[in-house]
């Protein structure tokens, strides 16, 4: 049984910890380089042609790898805390949400320390990267993220020909230029990849995330409207410290 002491000891390292690791989460989703990869193969028109190497980048950073991180990394400290205000046994109230109890009285210090909490994730959620509405996409399980189908584009490559200027006659050869043609020689085929997420879910995410603030806020409002016994210290202490006064 862990007792408020221990809870309180542990406190300010799993808040600075919980804070530093959510923040570098957050900054990894604005690095836009990182969710966008590319796969680039070459195939020779002719058998004989040149070989190209592949070419492209993977996808380092994925949207729903980072949330499923943040929930990791947040989950002690919500525990933390609220372990620690029900230690206190402040005023409670459930959050319910769609007529389904999410946390069963929870005590007022912890729904107020929430919403903050809530507030912050709601910040991270709303600038979630979305896949770019000018690609058609597609699941790709291999690389955990995001394809766009294949698109294939021509390599062209300038080939020497000789042009006949004019014919040759009894008194002059052929005048004959050379010249060079752009011919078609392979064919680039092309994906892209991405580590974000469709616009859609992320805005189910926000309405979510949305709905459960109001929860809390309303939850926390109604915890305070719990009538407490009276208890009265004031004159005890006044009487004791100004009894000479």
């Amino acid at each position: 049984m862990t007792t408020l002491a221990q809870l309180l000891s542990v406190e300010g390292q799993t808040k600075s910890s919980s804070n530093e690791q959510i923040t570098a989460q957050y900054q990894l989703l604005q690095k836009e380089p990182l969710l966008n990869g590319v796969a680039r193969t070459y195939q020779p028109l002719e058998d004989a042609g040149e070989r190209l190497p592949p070419e492209g980048n993977q996808v380092q950073v994925r949207v729903k790898e980072v949330l499923r991180e943040v929930a990791r990394v947040m989950t002690p400290l919500y525990d933390l805390t609220i372990q620690k205000d029900s230690a206190n046994q402040g005023t409670r109230a459930d959050v319910e949400i769609d007529g389904k109890i999410l946390l069963k009285d929870a005590p007022a210090t912890y729904l107020l320390w929430l919403e903050k909490q809530l507030t912050d994730l709601h910040t991270v959620i709303v600038k979630l990267p979305v896949l770019p509405q000018t690609e058609s996409w597609e699941p790709d399980p291999t690389q955990a993220a995001y394809k766009t189908p294949v698109v294939e584009t021509s390599r062209t490559k300038k080939i020497p020909r000789p042009l006949e200027l004019s014919p040759a006659t009894k008194e002059h050869p052929a005048k004959v230029e050379l010249v060079h043609e752009d011919k078609i020689v392979g064919y680039w085929s092309t994906v892209k990849y991405s580590g974000a997420i469709p616009r859609q879910q992320a805005q189910d995410l926000r309405e979510r995330i949305e709905k459960l603030q109001a929860a809390v806020k309303f939850a926390r409002e109604k915890a305070n409207t719990i009538t407490v016994p009276k208890v009265e210290a004031g004159n005890a202490i006044f009487g004791y410290l100004f009894s000479d006064l």
